[in-house]
């Protein structure tokens, strides 16, 4: 097998990546990956510039990572700045460093697409090799691997890679025929709490509808987007993600969308945008024109899991962070991340403090885990 590296995903076919990817996760697909690159939202001026390595055996193509140069640590949701400042307090640079990572996407998911019936673990060995000798050549700090799927951190932690546990709050359908099944198993005072906050959104005179991919039409594309954008400017920062990147997507995988959008008195007044997997939605993006009682839960949550319900789909991924999910159904769950650094002495810390961290986490989980609204049978 040969490693080799390519500076931007057009170099290979969409037909020969999306062979490897498959239909299952969007956020690994050609089309979407391509878009944040055309779109300006992965490039070497974001911080975010493609280094994919290809693993080739006599020319035919086998597998590729996914890997990206990074000069910060912007848009990963695996927070490393405390390292990266430590770092800068022994006069040494954690910047620039490598990343096997979605931009701007904490979905759990495959990092490295291979051929059936290629030994992944050989595979990932390889790539190890390659990494860190690249590493030692172009004076990187380290190698990160976030969010990958279950396959891929066993192989990386028997690698002897340091492992970072992490939590996010997922729905999981337990076989529900329609939302008042999935209210039925919670405690009075929670399905109290949850009906009031959807029938407040009806109180507003506010109507909700779900839109498929292939159905959003460009104005609808548009103002979801000024809804997108406004909610990073309120905060004082740009968005990650322009008019274009969307409108790509749009146009090359709308299969994989839906846009919930929020009307009143004859206008939209928000919107919430996610994308759909084999038998996961994914909810990734939302904005509003003002503030409204109780909308951000319809729109992001509510209209998630009734999709789900109908469309026979397992798990809704809402995204990072949030234990305001909690009392709405959202369990908490583990992420990881694995991580190998140059540097012995700062490995050896990170190792540590890694550590350390998952015991702390392990107690928050179950804490979190006791706080569902769910009946105890």
């Amino acid at each position: 097998m040969q490693i080799s590296q390519i500076n931007t995903i057009a170099e290979l076919s969409a037909a020969d990546w999306n062979a490897l990817a498959g239909p299952a996760y969007p956020f690994m697909r050609h089309e979407f990956l391509l878009a944040l690159e055309r779109s300006g939202a992965v490039s070497a001026q974001t911080g975010w510039q493609p280094a994919h390595l290809l693993v080739t055996t006599g020319g035919q193509l086998q597998g590729v990572l996914l890997l990206y140069l990074k000069q910060h640590s912007w848009g990963e949701y695996v927070f490393d700045q405390q390292w990266a400042q430590a770092y800068r307090q022994y006069g040494l640079n954690y910047y620039p460093k490598l990343v096997s990572a979605l931009p701007f996407t904490p979905c759990a998911g495959p990092r490295l697409l291979l051929q059936p019936g290629v030994e992944r673990m050989q595979v990932w060995g390889l790539l190890m090799d390659f990494i860190k000798q690249l590493a030692v050549e172009r004076g990187l700090s380290s190698w990160h691997c976030l969010f990958p799927e279950s396959a891929d951190l066993a192989c990386l932690q028997a690698l002897g890679l340091s492992i970072r546990a992490g939590v996010q709050f997922q729905w999981f359908n337990q076989a529900y025929q329609q939302f008042d099944d999935f209210l039925a198993g919670m405690t009075a005072a929670k399905r109290k709490m949850l009906k009031r906050e959807r029938r407040r959104v009806a109180e507003q005179d506010i109507r909700l509808q779900r839109i498929a991919g292939p159905d959003i039409k460009p104005d609808q594309w548009r103002l979801f987007y000024r809804f997108y954008a406004d909610t990073y400017l309120k905060k004082g920062s740009q968005p990650y993600l322009s008019l274009d990147f969307f409108l790509e997507i749009a146009a090359t995988m709308p299969e994989y969308l839906l846009l919930v959008l929020a009307e009143r008195e004859g206008g939209y007044i928000a919107a919430a945008l996610s994308f759909t997997g084999a038998d996961t939605l994914y909810g990734r993006y939302w904005g509003c024109a003002d503030e409204y009682d109780a909308l951000h839960f319809e729109a992001c949550y509510y209209q998630g899991l009734e999709h789900c319900i109908e469309q026979g789909l397992v798990r809704f991924d809402s995204g990072a962070q949030g234990e305001h999910k909690i009392a709405r159904g959202f369990a908490p769950v583990p992420t990881y991340s694995a991580h190998w650094l140059q540097d012995p002495r700062f490995a050896a810390a990170v190792a540590d403090f890694v550590q350390r961290e998952q015991l702390a986490l392990a107690d928050y989980r179950q804490q979190a885990q006791s706080l569902l609204p769910f009946r105890v049978a």
